[in-house]
């Protein structure tokens, strides 16, 4: 079964203070952040991985900038968060699991070859850094199985840093679409995670990436330290 793939990136990204939505934000490899990341799609998935980008703010220009996507409109673009754009891109993906990714993380093409072992077994995993554990950061926690327990950036004690960068197997997709319709507007879609995980004993691994770099880019000094490695 053909891949999918889902990049979120409605959003404002009114922090890195660019004019563009910030997954177009250009790297000092001449590559956007966006296009770095269907080069690192292709390389682990190949041409054919179907790859949906969740669109809000000044959609026309990352429209024009991949036109061979398909793009799900997330028309509160400005009144929700992520939990509310990967709501809708569950809703119009086709069978199969989804992996996903907040449109504005720079990472290594070896993430993915990692996951892709994860995502031929169908299995739900969440990419974790555990090299450092920042207090804006979303941190998780695992259970004595060693699966994920919780996921948010209030966590207390976390283990490490979640990536940005997600799978949820077919078996689950429904059960996370529908926390997704539950939680809160401004809610990051960890939190249906989180309630999936609590309330319906989904589970859910933390694939470790923490040898390979993975940045999100939410402020100057995140783009100054994803283009060491780009």
């Amino acid at each position: 079964m053909t891949t999918q793939v889902v990049i979120l990136a409605a959003g404002m990204g009114s922090r890195l203070g660019r004019s563009l939505p910030k997954p177009l934000t250009e790297l000092s490899d001449g590559r956007t952040i966006m296009q770095q990341q269907f080069d690192n799609i292709h390389h682990a998935f190949g041409a054919s991985a179907k790859v949906t980008i969740v669109v809000g703010y000044k959609l026309e220009h990352i429209i024009e900038a991949f036109p061979d996507a398909s793009f799900v409109y997330n028309e509160q673009y400005d009144q929700t968060n992520t939990s509310k754009s990967l709501m809708r891109a569950l809703a119009a993906s086709q069978a199969g699991g989804v992996l996903w990714m907040n449109g504005d993380v720079v990472f290594d093409p070896a993430v993915l070859d990692r996951a892709a072992a994860m995502i031929a077994k169908d299995r739900s995993f969440v990419t974790v850094n555990t090299s450092k554990v920042s207090d804006e950061e979303v941190k998780y926690t695992t259970s004595a199985e060693g699966y994920i327990k919780e996921l948010s950036k209030t966590v207390v004690g976390g283990l490490g840093e979640a990536v940005g960068i997600n799978y949820i197997s077919s078996q689950d997709k429904t059960m996370l679409h529908r926390y997704l319709t539950k939680v809160g507007d401004q809610d990051y879609f960890e939190r249906g995670i989180e309630l999936a995980i609590e309330r319906e004993g989904m589970l859910v691994e933390p694939v470790d990436i923490s040898d390979l770099y993975a940045v999100e880019v939410d402020f100057a000094e995140d783009l100054e330290r994803a283009n060491l490695f780009v």
